[in-house]
Parts: structure tokens; sequence; C-alpha cells
């Protein structure tokens, strides 16, 4: 099961992700923002989308919001892997 143990905000909602096949990807914020949700909401504010954080493996946001680290590994560009 792959994991997301490292991810570092690099500005205009774009993530820099490493999972824990070594691989590092960018995830691009905008496109899940073009969703609609409630919990969407609050990351449309920048300071809001920075406060991102990892909870066993995935990635998370103060309200709730969780995203899947299979999920977000198959979408985002991966960059690297070693």
């Amino acid at each position: 099961m792959i994991k997301i143990i490292k991810a570092h905000y690099q500005g205009d909602f774009q993530v820099a992700l490493t999972f824990s096949d070594g691989s590092e990807g960018l995830f691009d914020g905008r496109v899940l923002l073009q969703r609609s949700g409630s919990l969407l909401v609050p990351l449309r504010g920048e300071a809001y989308f920075q406060r991102l954080f990892i909870d066993c493996g995935a990635l998370c946001w103060p309200n709730g919001l969780e995203l899947s680290p299979a999920r977000l590994y198959e979408s985002c560009h991966i960059l690297e892997a070693t």
C-alpha cells in the first residue's frame, strides 16, 4: 500500500509529494479546487490550503478533508523514482 511520507507546499496550490516507494510527484491542487463540495470551500484560500499535513499516509487539511495516497499517486505528475 502506497503512502505519502512527505508533503511540501510549493506555492500556487502546488504540493511536492514523496511517496513510500521513493517516487516524488507534484500535486496540482487547482485541479481539485475546480470541483464542488463544502470541504473544498476553505481550501480555495491559499493560506488555508497551505495548512496541509500528512495523517496515516494521506494528505489532509484541518477541516477533515483527506485525499487518498493511492489516488494522488495515480493522478499527480511523478517527477522521479529512486
